[in-house]
């Protein structure tokens, strides 16, 4: 039977730059961090309950290295790889904890790269991951689709609904798997702030073939829509949904 291809949605090293481009931008005087903030004090409050106490882990996407830092005061051996395809297999395994954030919501092979990270964990081991969910952004939708009401482009990049998560989790044959969401909101005077704290996280578009720039008056309109939702302080709210997998591999190593 012949195993259907997988489609090419994203770039593997548009990903890639724009972690780095969010690595860069890090220092800057204004540069946002709340989402990576966000996911390092859940990784953190989540392993403490769990009194999860491996030694060796692997730590993907963290582009702020306060994860790592964490980690290794705690007396881990941390690894940070800033090149690593979660798609293909790991160059070695034998983690007890592996933490992704981000990156895995622009991979084009979600199930195999669930599998990928569960067979670099030990028996045993604990793998977390999050990334922003399919509820995200929908002020920035809204602004793309008034800006080009006719024919609109792609211009976010599909985003993962957590509903399909578990079914996910199952094939790769995570143990004991658990998908949990929240939201963060944050208000915005305009829509090039928005864009800005996109790039800063690492969150720009990863398509594989993204679309020609706004023109100047799609662009005007875009930012007339997203206004249009501010609230009474002039502020428009934007949400990001953050989803959170957690799963073991068993202890029988399966």
């Amino acid at each position: 039977m012949t195993v259907p291809a997988i489609p090419t949605i994203f770039s593997a090293r548009r990903r890639d730059s724009r972690v780095m481009r969010a690595r860069r931008r890090v220092s800057g005087p204004d540069a946002a961090c709340f989402i990576a903030a966000d996911m390092i004090e859940d990784t953190l409050d989540r392993l403490a309950f769990l009194r999860h106490e491996g030694r060796r882990a692997l730590v993907l996407g963290d582009w702020t290295g306060e994860l790592a830092r964490a980690l290794a005061e705690q007396g881990r051996s941390v690894d940070t790889p800033q090149a690593l395809d979660p798609e293909t297999p790991f160059p070695s395994g034998g983690y007890d904890l592996i933490v992704v954030m981000g990156v895995l919501d622009a991979v084009n092979d979600l199930p195999g790269a669930l599998i990928h990270l569960r067979a670099a964990l030990v028996p045993g081991g604990l793998v977390m991951a999050h990334f922003i969910g399919g509820q995200s952004l929908p002020a920035l939708r809204a602004a793309m689709l008034a800006a080009e009401p006719d024919r609109p482009a792609a211009r976010i990049h599909p985003l993962v609904d957590p509903r399909a998560a578990p079914g996910l989790l199952q094939r790769a044959g995570w143990k004991d798997p658990v998908v949990d969401t929240h939201a963060l909101t944050v208000r915005y005077a305009a829509l090039d702030r928005l864009v800005a704290d996109l790039r800063d996280q690492g969150l720009g578009n990863a398509l594989a073939k993204p679309a020609a720039p706004l023109g100047k008056a799609a662009l005007a309109r875009a930012r007339a829509a997203f206004a249009a939702r501010a609230d009474a302080e002039g502020k428009t709210p934007e949400t990001f949904e953050i989803v959170t997998l957690t799963g073991r591999r068993s202890l029988a190593g399966t």
